[in-house]
């Protein structure tokens, strides 16, 4: 390829010795194809002179990418299917130097890839899929009953699969314009999206009547909005002396510790007094972690779910509930929850994390929105019924 310099064809009316502004003008070249090149005749209709007709042929053959490096590479290379594509793929995300992704996200791509997208497109060959493998891919998605939102999630996997097979000069080989109108991809409506909750009332409730490392668990993420990965990699020395505050360091899952989700979940989470006081004596004597299996593994989210009969991202939007109600601070609910900043505003108020006297006070005046009531008998501590400021 490096020794070509491309071509511009040629171009010739049907049965004219000398050039006919009235007659149809026509426009030859030579393409790259998998089994060798070929002629390609097109129609350039009525042009009143060849000059004309070869700026016409010139502009066809650069829209079709015809002398273009890229065309060749995927016209004349040994066809790589989809399926190989997306293992090598898959085996370059957690350890590829730019922007490495965490094992849950890996997890619930090649699940898509597994389920979905490798029985229905893993056989095309990469050039082939393109907005018609898309929404094939789309149509047979919503005939199996998944949501918008999983289909518009697991519709941007084949794309991601396809784009980083570049030339040795880092070109992308199989440049992609998506048309999601011509493939189907659904709109979201927010408004129709499950995203179920729990009330004062069931927190209470499934504190009450949960074994007492349960009890403790499900207080714990309903009073802090902890995600559940983080609550189970909590040990007792990343709390403040008081348990007052609480310093989210690293995640947990499927039985693993790695880095929390994002940057910004690696925060200080300020704990209201009553689940202070909760959580100091849970923690008394403990090594490890504190939500442990009896060899000392961090208890698997799967048992947790169970033992909750509820997603344990509920409790996350009860505090999210709680704290707005409360009318906190957006730049603290950002904080305590761990988002990432939205605007540069964010950006430039993040001093505000330093400040802990005013983070204390927000903490107390919100309190926790729900009370605690433990059994002693479970517990072997006295009955205590705190309830929230």
């Amino acid at each position: 390829m490096s020794r070509r310099t491309g071509q511009v064809g040629s171009v010739f009316q049907q049965n004219q010795t000398a050039w006919n502004l009235a007659a149809p003008a026509y426009g030859r070249y030579w393409y790259d194809a998998t089994e060798g090149r070929k002629r390609r005749v097109i129609t350039l209709g009525v042009c009143t002179t060849r000059t004309v007709a070869k700026r016409k042929l010139r502009e066809h053959i650069e829209a079709e990418g015809v002398n273009s490096a890229a065309t060749l590479i995927s016209t004349t290379t040994p066809g790589t299917t989809f399926r190989e594509q997306a293992k090598r793929w898959i085996d370059s995300l957690a350890t590829r130097r730019r922007r490495p992704v965490k094992p849950a996200t890996i997890f619930g791509w090649q699940h898509a890839l597994d389920k979905w997208i490798l029985p229905t497109i893993g056989d095309l060959p990469v050039a082939e899929v393109s907005n018609g493998a898309l929404k094939l891919l789309i149509e047979t998605m919503a005939a199996g009953g998944l949501s918008a939102k999983t289909i518009v999630n697991y519709a941007q996997v084949p794309k991601m699969v396809v784009a980083p097979v570049v030339t040795a000069d880092g070109e992308q080989i199989y440049p992609r314009k998506w048309n999601h109108d011509f493939v189907g991809l659904p709109i979201i409506d927010p408004n129709k999206q499950h995203r179920p909750t729990v009330t004062e009332t069931e927190v209470s409730a499934l504190i009450t009547s949960a074994a007492y490392r349960f009890a403790v668990l499900f207080a714990l993420l309903a009073g802090t909005g902890l995600r559940a990965g983080e609550a189970l990699a909590l040990k007792a020395t990343d709390f403040s002396s008081g348990f007052r505050v609480l310093y989210v360091t690293r995640s947990i899952w499927h039985g693993r510790e790695q880095d929390p989700k994002i940057p910004s979940a690696v925060r200080e989470v300020d704990v209201a007094e009553p689940l202070a006081a909760l959580l100091k004596t849970y923690a008394e004597g403990k090594l490890g972690y504190l939500f442990a299996t009896r060899s000392g593994r961090p208890l698997g989210q799967r048992n947790v779910n169970r033992a909750a009969g509820v997603g344990l991202h509920a409790f996350r939007r009860f505090r999210t509930e709680t704290l707005r109600r409360a009318r906190v601070p957006e730049d603290l609910i950002g904080l305590w929850l761990g988002h990432a900043p939205k605007s540069v505003t964010d950006i430039y108020a993040n001093g505000l994390q330093h400040d802990l006297a005013w983070r204390r006070e927000w903490c107390d005046r919100v309190g926790l929105g729900f009370s605690i009531g433990l059994d002693g008998a479970r517990n072997n501590a006295p009955l205590a019924l705190m309830k929230a400021a």
